[in-house]
C-alpha cells in the first residue's frame, strides 16, 4: 500500500508522503493511514485499494472513536461520509503560534477524550464538547492513555505522570529515557516507558523500577 503523489507543474511529482499514523477500522477490517500531505487514506487491505482520502490539516496522529468515526488530529470525521463532524481546540486559547497535538487518548466508555500538546495536556467530555481542564507540564507531552479512570502520561520529561480525570496529580516517577516517546501498560497494572537512547523502563504499579534495558542498533 503506497500513499499517492500529488502532481505539480509541467507533470512533475512530489515525494511520497511519510506515515505519521495508522488506525484499524475493525468493523470492515480497514486501515486508515495518517499521511505527510495532509490527508487521511483509507486502504481495503484486502483487495490492497484505496477506498477513499479526506484533507485536513497537518495529521500528527489518528484514533477511531467508534465504528464509524475516526480522529484527525483534532478533527472528528465520519469514514462513512468523509465529512468532519466536530472539531476540538485544546490549544485555542494558547498566546503562541506553533501550538500543536501530539498525542490522543480515549477512554473505554468513549465519553472522555486526553490530547497531549505542545506544552501539557488538555481533557475533554465527548457527550457535551468541553474542555473539563487544561494542565500545564512545562514540556509537551508525546503520548498518553488512559487506565481505567486516570491516565497516565510521558513526554519530554523524564518522569511517568499519572492524573485522575479532574486534573490531580497522583504520582510522578522518574523513567530511565531523558525523554519519552511511548508508554505502554499491562493488565496487572505495570507500565512500560520507552524512549531516547533505545531504553525502555518497565515500573510497577506502585512506582518501583522493575528493569531497564535498551535496544541495539543494527549495523548495516
Amino acid at each position: 500500500l503506497v500513499n499517492p503523489q500529488h502532481e505539480g507543474p509541467w507533470g512533475a511529482r512530489s515525494p511520497i508522503p511519510e506515515n505519521n499514523a495508522i488506525a484499524i477500522n475493525k468493523q470492515d477490517g480497514s486501515i486508515l493511514a495518517a499521511a505527510g500531505d495532509a490527508c487521511a487514506y483509507s486502504w481495503d487491505v484486502v483487495c490492497g485499494n484505496r477506498i477513499r482520502g479526506w484533507d485536513s490539516t497537518y495529521l500528527g496522529c489518528l484514533k477511531f472513536l467508534r465504528p464509524c468515526l475516526f480522529m484527525l488530529f483534532l478533527d472528528i470525521a465520519d469514514c462513512r461520509s468523509g465529512k468532519c463532524t466536530q472539531i476540538v481546540h485544546p490549544v485555542k486559547n494558547k498566546a503562541f503560534e506553533g501550538s500543536w497535538v501530539s498525542c490522543v487518548a480515549v477512554d473505554a466508555s468513549e465519553s472522555w477524550l486526553a490530547c497531549g500538546t505542545s506544552s501539557g495536556i488538555s481533557i475533554w467530555s465527548l457527550l457535551s464538547n468541553e474542555c473539563i481542564f487544561n494542565l500545564d507540564c512545562h514540556a509537551p507531552v508525546q503520548d498518553l492513555l488512559f487506565d481505567k479512570n486516570q491516565i497516565l502520561a510521558v513526554g519530554a520529561e523524564h518522569v511517568l505522570s499519572r492524573f485522575t480525570i479532574n486534573g490531580t496529580v497522583l504520582s510522578q516517577i522518574k523513567c530511565a529515557p531523558q525523554s519519552a516517546f511511548s508508554i505502554s501498560i499491562h493488565s496487572s497494572g505495570m507500565a512500560a516507558v520507552a524512549g531516547y537512547g533505545g531504553l525502555v523502563d518497565v515500573i510497577s504499579e506502585l512506582g518501583s523500577h522493575l528493569c531497564t534495558f535498551g535496544s541495539r542498533g543494527m549495523d548495516k
